[in-house]
């Protein structure tokens, strides 16, 4: 049976129609424009650096580092450029993200500012959209029945702020700042939803739509590339192992292991213990981008229409699935076989029958490839993973955590937001919960997690609609494998991906792309007709 319906149906889009044609039509190119535009940019361009060299100036006379002033100058080069320019701003912050961890710790030494660098891209060109975008008198929200879920949910979490972090403040110390702590974990709760209304508009047809996905597989591909040759340099001993560590770091991740890429590394060959970090900050990170990895890679595989794209999706995907192996994370290691098997289920039909059967066999040879050259390993891996499971089941480690968080948490507004976020720590005191819906709610109570509940079942609901009116079969496969993606993350209990990085940015990203899936087609469809007018007379 088809996946696809036999009708047609109407986008359910609401946004003003004269404002969004305006806005997402490509504009005609005059050719006779293209010098005082280049010239604008450069004049633009040339003042910022002039600003950005008088505040270097500042900084030097007030004894500041020469690495300071360099990197303070270019923060601020930038952040104006993202924000004249936020188009180019979110394509840079999505550029930079997956080595963002990299930057940190080999540019910056691990310092507190160089983690939220990212949002030097992302902040001055999030309010540089919302600026145009009150200029041409565009919604914000799309589609307009997110707005009763956000502003719920918006609400609870202020007023938590306002009166729980707010009292606690009261007896705050110099190490402990409960107010600061809540300012922070609203960031990390909140920060990134924008980002739902910054890819409705920032993907304005189908080649941005396959820049996305192919810009993605490139950049998943060379971490992927990063992450085994970190491999093979830890293995090789080039990189020290965790020998010569405190006992109670032999077995963890820590920065004191770095290697090329990315930080906190662990690795102890006597216990058969490895734990890499990829391009990112800790190992958790990287198993986390390794399957959100899953789906860029899926998606352009199977619906890009280009051979090649649709070649390397499949050898990105392989890299993928090898790193999953190699890294030593036991949830990357189930999670990313389990969401290719899922994802072939629910986009199999009869046309794609040769695709389905060149991936599982691409796969089975990967694996079996693997197991002949280092059978040692991947008997480690597995059986790893299995004593890892039962000695500490997924099921009994959920319900300690939400026993934990339903006898800690204080009335009906919670701790506190930030309390649990571990991001906070050196802001204040914060409680290790290592489960999404258990921190949610020690921090900000029962309503909360009903509200946030509430927020994505709407956003999964309306994922499902949005795709599943979409006719176009190239469209249609991005579609589901995105709300896949939504779905999966939305519900799940274990760890807490929507709190760091790439997961918290990919999550709201796609959701934005999702619901704009249907505005596209619909934008398709009127222009073939215009192109093609039926004769008159013919119904």
């Amino acid at each position: 049976m088809s996946p696809f319906p036999n009708q047609p149906q109407q986008s359910q889009d609401q946004s003003h129609p004269d404002s969004e044609v305006n806005f997402t039509e490509q504009p005609v190119i005059d050719l006779e424009q293209i010098p005082p535009q280049r010239s604008n940019f450069l004049q633009f361009l040339g003042i910022v650096s002039a600003v950005a060299l008088l505040v270097g100036l500042l900084l030097f006379a007030n004894g500041a580092s020469t690495s300071t002033i360099i990197l303070s100058s270019m923060a601020l080069v930038i952040m104006v450029l993202c924000y004249r320019y936020p188009r180019q701003g979110l394509w840079a912050f999505l550029i930079y993200l997956p080595f963002a961890g990299t930057i940190s710790y080999g540019i910056g030494n691990d310092y507190f500012l160089f983690h939220l660098a990212k949002d030097g891209f992302y902040i001055p060109a999030l309010i540089g959209l919302i600026v145009e975008l009150r200029k041409k008198k565009l919604p914000l929200i799309h589609p307009h029945q997110l707005k009763i879920p956000l502003l719920i949910f918006f609400t609870i979490v202020v007023v938590t702020l306002l009166a729980v972090n707010g009292v606690l403040q009261r007896n705050a110390t110099v190490d402990n700042q409960p107010f600061l702590v809540g300012l922070f974990g609203l960031k990390v709760l909140l920060g990134y939803i924008p980002l739902i209304t910054c890819a409705y508009y920032l993907i304005r047809n189908r080649q941005e739509l396959q820049f996305l996905t192919r810009l993605q597989v490139i950049l998943i591909l060379i971490c992927c590339i990063l992450g085994l040759i970190q491999f093979g340099l830890v293995v090789t001993g080039y990189c020290p192992d965790n020998t010569g560590l405190p006992d109670n770091l032999l077995l963890r991740a820590n920065v004191q292991r770095k290697c090329l890429v990315g930080g906190a590394l662990g690795y102890f060959p006597v216990q058969n213990f490895i734990r890499l970090p990829g391009t990112f900050v800790a190992p958790w990170h990287w198993a986390w981008f390794l399957i959100s990895s899953t789906f860029f890679c899926f998606a352009t595989a199977f619906s890009d229409p280009k051979f090649h794209w649709r070649l390397m999706g499949l050898g990105t995907l392989s890299l993928v699935v090898l790193n999953a192996i190699v890294c030593g994370q036991r949830t990357a290691l189930l999670a990313v076989p389990s969401i290719i098997i899922l994802l072939l289920v629910v986009t199999s039909h009869i046309s794609r029958v040769k695709r389905i059967l060149v991936i599982v066999v691409g796969i089975f040879l990967l694996i079996l490839s693997t197991y002949v050259l280092a059978p040692n390993m991947i008997n480690e891996r597995v059986d790893n993973f299995i004593g890892r499971w039962n000695a500490d089941p997924p099921a009994v480690f959920l319900t300690k955590q939400t026993d934990f968080s339903l006898k800690a948490h204080q009335g009906f507004l919670g701790n506190g937001l930030g309390q649990a976020t571990t991001a906070a720590r050196g802001l204040g005191k914060t409680q290790l919960i290592e489960a999404y819906y258990p921190k949610l709610l020690y921090e900000i109570g029962p309503f909360g997690v009903a509200a946030f509940l509430f927020l994505v079942t709407n956003i999964t609901i309306l994922g499902f609609k949005s795709y599943h009116q979409l006719t176009d079969h190239s469209l249609w496969g991005y579609g589901i494998v995105f709300w896949i993606f939504i779905v999966l993350i939305s519900y799940n209990p274990y760890w807490y991906p929507l709190d760091t990085d790439p997961v918290a940015v990919y999550y709201w990203f796609l959701v934005g792309v999702l619901f704009k899936l249907p505005k596209i087609q619909q934008q398709e469809q009127e222009k073939a007709q215009s192109d093609y007018p039926q004769p008159p007379g013919l119904v």
